[in-house]
């Protein structure tokens, strides 16, 4: 038999296709699913993360967990990404993401195996989407005061932390977002402008917010004054260091007046340098790079104080809350490009000198994070940094819809309601896709302990028996009740709740679309165009 020539190009490849290829990447995402569903909801349990002959991580973190995890299939790869970008969007909701997927995918596997084709699924998740997007918004509403907006910011770090910890660390996050509030610098922008360092003294509810910059840094010269009521400040994003030659080569030196006169041009450069920032009556440097030990005592001499070796993003910090302009070399400094400080000061943290700059134009905050051990204080900043982005991010979009299961099983009674106006068989997917928001009421009572059906049942038929407002109806996950999640003080933001929703939607249907896996048995190679030209 002869083979094809599509046979020979696919000799050295495996092939998985149709309805196999599409078991296979369920497989996966279902593995991949049930590695974090247990960490959902504030009575989630812990993973630990055990590196190669390294420490290991105890987080409750759902992104943390995947990300730290050793994943070669592609369809778990696509997960871990769609996980990746919920937290760089919304902060919260990244378990949520990933167990949605799983179960659309799921349910889109039974359907296929009852002849239901995959684009129909497709077509069929995608109006189930949008009826519960708008849905979202109809039941949503804005926070009535200050309470229910820490609240929410409590509801999104619950289960990581325990309670005390969770609402000192919610006063903290809501103190820090409003110096960043009515700004806009993308997903990333609290993280930017919020510094957070952890120190070993004290313990966690002694973590602390700082409005201004603190670093682990101490002045050059001890002799220069430790600390400051104020004054002008410049920053040199370079150093004040003698230049070095850029070529392999070498100098040979025959006598020591020529030495000698090297190190004096060498050292007049410096004085050229320091007295110009002198006569702008400059009382502190700082530079990116190193400052040469004679320019050092040269800017003590002229009272400048002068610290050195900060990184790129803390010298952009120290610019916005003091007005400078960060300068490339010293020699360019001008008038405008200087900035006023409020009040500098240093002080040691777990025997460590610290340097504390406050300035009039704020934007930037610190946060000094404490805790009992290294493993305590770094989930305790992911914490934070989860409760940060959502505090954040409410400043922009404060609507608010019940936590609890409560808008997921609200939206799965609304679509099967909803499903019926359809004609086609895009009617099957669109229930498939009520029954996938289940998982979340379900993770939660499994995770609290309680018998997943008859919760799912119990809060179904308390919502249908409402008068009103039977969708702000959820679980208490502690006493199994169903009560009013705003009489609780249970929230979730309805950014985070429509992100995890489209996410997960976008990539279950990027999964449907793959009719062909093709697992090649040998890795690329580089051609070796010589031999070819002469064949």
């Amino acid at each position: 038999m002869v083979e094809t020539e599509h046979d020979v190009a696919l000799e050295d490849t495996d092939r998985l296709h149709g309805r196999s290829a599409l078991v296979n990447n369920v497989k996966a995402a279902t593995a991949l699913a049930g590695a974090v569903r247990s960490t959902l909801g504030p009575r989630g349990l812990d993973k630990m993360l055990v590196e190669d002959g390294g420490p290991a991580t105890v987080t409750n973190d759902g992104v943390t967990v995947l990300e730290a995890a050793k994943v070669e299939h592609p369809t778990a790869r696509l997960l871990i990404s769609t996980s990746s970008a919920q937290d760089r969007a919304a902060r919260d909701g990244t378990t949520t993401t990933v167990i949605l997927t799983s179960e659309l995918l799921q349910n889109a596997l039974e359907l296929v195996r009852s002849g239901v084709h995959p684009s129909i699924i497709m077509n069929g998740y995608q109006i189930a989407l949008a009826e519960s997007l708008d849905e979202m918004g109809r039941i949503s509403r804005t926070p009535r005061d200050d309470s229910e907006l820490r609240a929410v910011v409590a509801t999104s770090i619950s289960g990581k932390v325990d309670s005390a910890v969770g609402r000192h660390l919610t006063e903290i996050a809501i103190e820090a977002a409003e110096e960043l509030d009515g700004e806009d610098g993308g997903h990333d922008l609290e993280r930017m402008r919020v510094k957070r360092l952890l120190i070993k003294d004290g313990g966690t509810l002694d973590s602390e917010v700082v409005r201004g910059l603190v670093l682990p840094k101490s002045r050059m010269d001890v002799a220069s004054p430790a600390d400051s009521d104020g004054g002008r400040i410049a920053i040199i994003d370079g150093g004040m260091e003698s230049p070095e030659l850029e070529l392999d080569a070498s100098i040979e030196v025959t006598s020591t007046e020529a030495l000698r006169g090297f190190h004096e041009r060498s050292r007049e450069r410096m004085r050229e340098q320091v007295d110009l920032l002198a006569s702008l009556e400059i009382d502190l440097l700082v530079v990116r790079d190193g400052i040469a030990e004679d320019a050092a005592t040269m800017l003590t001499d002229a009272g400048i104080t002068c610290y050195r070796r900060y990184d790129r993003e803390d010298l952009e910090l120290l610019s916005r809350i003091t007005g400078a302009a960060m300068v490339r070399d010293a020699r360019r400094v001008r008038t405008e490009d200087v900035g006023t400080y409020t009040s500098r000061s240093e002080r040691s943290y777990s025997g460590v000198k610290h340097t504390r700059i406050d300035g009039p134009e704020g934007g930037a905050v610190t946060v000094l994070i404490r805790g009992s051990s290294p493993s305590v204080r770094e989930e305790v900043k992911r914490a934070f940094d989860d409760a940060l982005g959502v505090a954040h991010r409410l400043s922009r979009d404060s609507r608010i819809l019940p936590g609890g299961g409560g808008t997921q099983t609200h939206l799965a009674r609304h679509l099967r309601a909803y499903a019926p106006s359809q004609s086609g068989r895009e009617q099957l997917a669109i229930e498939a896709f009520a029954a996938a928001l289940e998982i979340v009421p379900r993770a939660l009572a499994e995770n609290s302990g309680l018998d997943p059906i008859d919760e799912i049942l119990e809060l179904s038929a308390a919502q249908a028996a409402a008068s009103e407002g039977g969708a702000w109806i959820g679980m208490d996950v502690v006493s199994g009740d169903k009560v009013r999640m705003d009489e609780a003080g249970v929230f979730d933001p309805l950014f985070v709740a429509h992100h995890a929703l489209a996410g997960a939607t976008e990539a279950a249907n990027s999964v449907l679309r793959i009719d062909d896996v093709l697992w090649a048995k040998q890795d690329a190679q580089t051609p070796d165009w010589q031999s070819e030209m002469e064949d």
